[in-house]
């Protein structure tokens, strides 16, 4: 009998992804006035411009940050397969920054953004696009439904609950569907 052993295990950028949110979430727990030096206010983007990348590995509690995380590791794993590395993280790092930039265009001033979900539509919406009739099974529903339903379901479902930047999950979704369409019409060696 064979065991896998820590040398097994493949570091790829989901991995880092997930131990860089990870890491931070447990410093915002320690220090929860990172959360305001980290996370993106439209009010402060010029006195802390880096607000606008370092938001997307901020999350507001156990909840957000675990189902930010279990998402990009489904959603990221099959479109790491299909897309490369190098089309995965500019659709997440695309899809997260088009997200701020239209939660700095669309949210009050004052509001501040904080976590991956803006990247993590990214990556939905490159699926729905490449995938569309892929099932999925979406908790707390009994049956699978295609994956462009789901994705798109999540978005108009979350949109609806109070204290969502649903604008940086439009702008997320939007930039994935659109380089979705890209990575459809041109095969994976495109980029």
């Amino acid at each position: 009998m064979a065991y896998r052993s820590w040398q097994s295990v493949k570091l790829t950028p989901i991995w880092i992804l997930m131990t860089v949110n990870f890491l931070l979430f447990i410093a915002t727990v320690i220090v929860p006035e990172l959360v305001f030096l980290l996370g993106l206010q439209p009010a402060g983007l010029l006195a802390r411009p880096w607000t606008i990348v370092t938001s997307l590995f901020i999350h507001g509690g156990l909840w957000h940050i675990l189902a930010n995380m279990l998402t990009l590791y489904f959603f990221g794993r099959y479109l790491l397969i299909l897309v490369g590395q190098r089309r995965f993280l500019l659709t997440y790092f695309g899809g997260g920054i088009l997200g701020n930039i239209l939660f700095i265009l669309l949210a009050p001033p004052l509001l501040i953004a904080i976590g991956a979900s803006g990247a993590i539509f990214a990556l939905g919406g490159v699926l729905a696009m490449m995938r569309p009739k892929l099932r999925v099974f979406v908790f707390p529903i009994p049956v699978p439904l295609p994956l462009w339903a789901a994705v798109i379901g999540g978005f108009l479902i979350l949109s609806l609950f109070p204290h969502i930047a649903w604008q940086a999950h439009l702008g997320g979704l939007v930039f994935g569907l659109i380089a979705g369409y890209f990575f459809r019409r041109r095969g994976r060696y495109f980029l």
